[in-house]
């Protein structure tokens, strides 16, 4: 009876946990993905994972039914340590390879799908050692570069905004992080001009999420445009309330 009371209340200490942190905007295990980008760099790896595992299992039962004829037949032994090899195999490609964090000298190349996916990995790696409120913000950054990529994929990779974009995601963002990250962990609550490196890191990342999205509508103002201008058109061909009120009367 007391093992019972005892986990209901360990349950009921959970459930209160999981609601004040629901409360407080959520919370991200180290690995979540903060966005679409980095999401797919590990899709694609985990790919590559399952297609290493399959290999070695087609290398593995081959090798076993070769020594089967062979030696006719591999016994006991033979078959537990093809068991083992396949289980050494599962480990290592459940862990192996790792998806690579970019460095920061590479956020900025690629294309704009790359360039996207490697600032989310890159954020998302820098995460755990910052503080929750900055943390907060790296995942709403993740949402909005994905959205981001999205129009720089219809834009010319000389156009000023495009090169607007690889100067603010590949070296003000990670600029601001690498600062902070610079400061001793015991330094950071403590004041300095007015503020602590937490408080400053957090209203530098703000700052530079708000540009993040003033630049995104800005490229999307041109699509923008041609719905409203399509929109306009469509209206004028087909007519709109009043044309359809006064088809109405004369059915009357």
């Amino acid at each position: 009876m007391n093992d019972t009371t005892r986990e209901s209340d360990q349950i009921m200490r959970a459930a209160k946990h999981s609601l004040v942190v629901q409360r407080e905007g959520g919370t991200h295990r180290p690995g979540d993905s903060i966005g679409a980008g980095s999401a797919a760099a590990k899709r694609k790896n985990w790919i590559k994972r399952l297609k290493y595992f399959l290999g070695a299992m087609v290398t593995i039962f081959v090798s076993a039914s070769l020594a089967g004829i062979v030696l006719n037949g591999i016994g006991f032994t033979g078959v537990m340590m093809t068991a083992l090899a396949v289980m050494a195999a599962a480990y290592v490609f459940s862990n192996y390879p790792k998806v690579k964090t970019p460095k920061r000298a590479e956020l900025a190349k690629g294309d704009p799908q790359q360039m996207v996916a490697r600032t989310e990995l890159w954020l998302e790696a820098q995460r755990p050692m910052l503080p929750p409120p900055a943390a907060k913000i790296v995942d709403d950054l993740g949402v909005q570069l994905d959205a981001l990529g999205l129009q720089l994929q219809t834009v010319d990779a000389n156009h000023p905004a495009s090169r607007e974009v690889r100067e603010l995601v590949g070296e003000y963002i990670p600029e601001t992080i690498d600062n902070y990250r610079k400061v001793p962990e015991h330094l950071r609550n403590q004041d300095h001009a007015g503020k602590t490196a937490d408080q400053r890191l957090t209203d530098s990342l703000t700052k530079l999420s708000g540009e993040v999205d003033r630049v995104t509508r800005r490229l999307a103002e041109g699509a923008l445009d041609d719905l409203a201008i399509k929109d306009r058109y469509l209206e004028y061909r087909y007519g709109g309330d009043e044309l359809i009120e006064d088809m109405s009367g004369k059915s009357n």
